[in-house]
C-alpha cells in the first residue's frame, strides 16, 4: 500500500513517485500526473488515480511493464504521447467519454491489451497510438473521428475487425501495415488516401 512519503507532490500535481510499486493509490486533491511520473516503474501492477485528476502528462506510466489495469478518471481529456508505451502487462484501460484526443504511441509496445472501448467524444488520434498491440482484436473507431494517422494500428498482428465511422476522410501511410490477421475493415466512402 503506498504512503505519503511515495510521492513527489507540488501544487496538487505528482511530480514524481518513488515508492516501491505493487499496488498504488494516488492521493486525493492531485490534479495532475506529470510527464514521467511513473516511468520505468517496474515493479508498479495497479494504479487507483483519484476523480481529482484532470491531466495526465505525457510518458506518465511509459514501461510500467507489470501494470495490468487502468481507470481513468472521468475529468480528463487527453492522453498524451507515450503515457503507456511499453506497458507490456497492461490487458485493460477504461476510458471515460471526456477523453477526446489520444496521443502518438499513447498504447504503443502494450502486447497484452486484447480490448479497447474508445469513447464518443474521441476526436484525434495520433499516429502509432496502437501500434504492436499484439492480441488486440477488435476496434469501433468512434464517429468524431475524422483521420486515422500513420501506423496507428501497425502491427496489431491478432486485429481481425475495423470498423471507421463515416466522418474519416483519411486514412494515413501504413496504418493497418502487419495486421496479417485482418478479415475485415469497413471503410467509408469519404476516405482518401
Amino acid at each position: 500500500m503506498s504512503t505519503a512519503s511515495d510521492f513527489i507532490i507540488e501544487n496538487t500535481c505528482l511530480i514524481r513517485y518513488i515508492g516501491s510499486g505493487g499496488d498504488v493509490v494516488i492521493p486525493e486533491g492531485v490534479t495532475a500526473i506529470g510527464d514521467n511520473a511513473f516511468e520505468g516503474c517496474e515493479s508498479l501492477e495497479s494504479i487507483a488515480i483519484p476523480d481529482s485528476v484532470i491531466s495526465i502528462g505525457e510518458w506518465a506510466f511509459a514501461h510500467c511493464s507489470s501494470l495490468k489495469s487502468v481507470t481513468i478518471p472521468e475529468n480528463v481529456t487527453s492522453i498524451e504521447c507515450y503515457t503507456f508505451e511499453g506497458c507490456e502487462s497492461l490487458e485493460s484501460i477504461t476510458i471515460p467519454d471526456s477523453v477526446t484526443f489520444i496521443g502518438d504511441h499513447a498504447f504503443s509496445i502494450c502486447p497484452s491489451l486484447t480490448g479497447i472501448t474508445l469513447p464518443e467524444g474521441v476526436t484525434f488520434i495520433e499516429d502509432h497510438a496502437f501500434f504492436d498491440c499484439r492480441r488486440l482484436k477488435d476496434i469501433t473507431v468512434p464517429d468524431g473521428v475524422t483521420r486515422i494517422e500513420e501506423g496507428t494500428f501497425a502491427d496489431c498482428i491478432a486485429l481481425r475487425r475495423v470498423t471507421l465511422p463515416e466522418g474519416v476522410t483519411t486514412i494515413g501511410d501504413s496504418a493497418f501495415s502487419g495486421c496479417v490477421n485482418l478479415e475485415s475493415i469497413i471503410i467509408p466512402e469519404s476516405v482518401t488516401y
